[in-house]
């Protein structure tokens, strides 16, 4: 299934910059955006995960930086029946954490320096269980990729935007329809940018929480530390987190008085923890 959503989400990018060339450009702004459309699908295949690893500042660990990290993480993927992966710490005090790659053999755990100083033993393998159940699952390349073609809608809104403002050539009949498609790439985009990631990111946490529990054996050691980061990062949120972004991360890193949080990408919290409780006592399974 992740599969068939990386072609569509790879399919929907290149229609949209056909669509937007077309506009914009004609037949010939069509061939532009159709060979600038393959060229942003490979490099987002094979480089998108270096592109948000590298916008978090994320820095690369080794087994003697991190002994306690490096083990956890090691443990729980032979448990999980998974290749070693990456392991990457963030400077930041805002607890949080995300996984992402192409595939289970070139994937990248990343965790904060805040999730270290705030959550116990039991608690971080919860979390990096759940983050390997994403790459289990294979999440990780589809998330990934959403978070490039989010971004990428974005950006083209907000050129939009300023071509809108500073517009002005050509015919009367010319800017109008210049000025209308404008108009439709600034109220359609962002729309579109929410409702995808909506579309992929919900379901995907419940089935990693529960991946997250059934690897680690700690259930409620997870829902601890889902609720201690919600918590934490509605008072400190992310500060360079991006909408674009927030869907890769474990819990969402924006406060909980940011406009974003009416378009959260992740499930009600009270939901999550509720299903881990079920979990631990025997209910769900």
């Amino acid at each position: 299934m992740n599969s068939v959503k990386t072609v569509i989400l790879m399919t929907a990018m290149m229609i949209l910059f056909m669509i937007v060339g077309s506009m914009l450009g004609g037949d010939t702004g069509l061939i532009i955006a159709f060979i600038f459309s393959l060229m942003l699908n490979f490099g987002a295949y094979w480089f998108s995960d270096k592109v948000v690893l590298r916008m978090y500042g994320a820095r690369e660990v080794t087994a003697e930086e991190m002994p306690q990290l490096y083990n956890i993480v090691r443990e729980l993927s032979m448990k999980a029946e998974l290749p070693m992966p990456r392991i990457y710490i963030i400077d930041n005090p805002t607890p949080n954490a995300f996984a992402t790659g192409r595939n289970p053999q070139n994937s990248a755990v990343a965790v904060t320096t805040g999730i270290m100083k705030i959550l116990n033993k039991d608690e971080l393998e919860g979390v990096l269980s759940h983050e390997l159940t994403h790459v289990k699952n294979r999440d990780i390349l589809v998330s990934t990729i959403a978070a490039t073609l989010v971004g990428t809608i974005t950006f083209i809104a907000r050129m939009a935007g300023w071509a809108a403002m500073f517009g002005g050539y050509g015919s009367s009949r010319d800017r109008n329809n210049n000025a209308l498609a404008d108009l439709a790439l600034i109220i359609l985009a962002p729309i579109a940018a929410v409702l995808l990631q909506l579309a992929i990111s919900r379901s995907r946490e419940y089935m990693a929480d529960a991946g997250g529990a059934k690897i680690s054996g700690k259930p409620l050691a997870l829902a601890s530390a889902l609720e201690k980061l919600t918590k934490t990062n509605e008072v400190l949120p992310m500060k360079n987190a991006g909408p674009s972004t927030a869907h890769l991360f474990i819990v969402n890193p924006f406060s909980g008085k940011a406009i974003m949080k009416l378009f959260s990408t992740h499930p009600p919290i009270e939901d999550r923890i509720e299903r881990l409780k079920e979990i631990a006592s025997g209910k769900k399974i």
